[in-house]
């Protein structure tokens, strides 16, 4: 067996969202790493072509978008995390402890605006790796069915995210000729 090229850090970091969001990658990746022998994927013999579920009541149409609101947000983000700066940096040449470091500081400063400026809850509360039942008419804007989704509901299945809502918004009001697009004044020192 060969060795395989180390991954750059955002291949690691996007395989460490996928482990998060699938438990059956997780659970394989596990397995390998105590030394199991890797599952090779089997094709089921027949299987029934996908049904997609049902869909959502397509919801009303709004006029504009709050484009201030977001930018709003955005400069919020850029105010306590430099989110911007972050997001913009080519960090291909920091190492992965610089960027460790980086990223402490916009995960403390990003946390303290998301709940200045919101109320969130989970979409399902019962706890991820849960077996659960979704009933016909489910809310599929809420919920997002992935894996062999066959059939009609009600579907079974296991809890992989709880989700997040929003249950409030708190946004400071524009004042009067306020320019919410610029997200971070340039500074002069003089």
């Amino acid at each position: 067996m060969t060795d395989a090229q180390p991954l750059s850090f955002f291949a690691r970091l996007g395989l460490a969202f996928s482990v998060l969001g699938d438990g059956r990658l997780a659970a394989r990746l596990q397995a390998l790493r105590n030394g199991a022998a890797p599952v090779e994927a089997v094709a089921p013999a027949a299987t029934p072509a996908p049904v997609t579920p049902p869909a959502p009541a397509p919801a009303a149409v709004r006029a504009t978008a709050n484009v201030d609101a977001a930018l709003q947000l955005l400069a919020a983000l850029q105010r306590e995390a430099r989110f911007v700066d972050f997001l913009q940096e080519d960090i291909a040449a920091y190492s992965d402890a610089e960027v460790g470091g980086a990223a402490r500081m916009l995960h403390g400063g990003a946390r303290k605006v998301l709940q200045e400026s919101f109320d969130l809850e989970p979409v399902r509360t019962e706890s991820e790796g849960s077996r659960l039942t979704l009933p016909a008419g489910f809310d599929a804007s809420a919920v997002r069915l992935t894996g062999n989704v066959v059939g009609q509901a009600p579907f079974t299945g296991t809890l992989q995210h709880k989700g997040w809502r929003a249950t409030a918004v708190r946004l400071p009001a524009l004042t009067e000729g306020h320019d919410a697009r610029v997200i971070a004044a340039a500074e002069v020192e003089l």
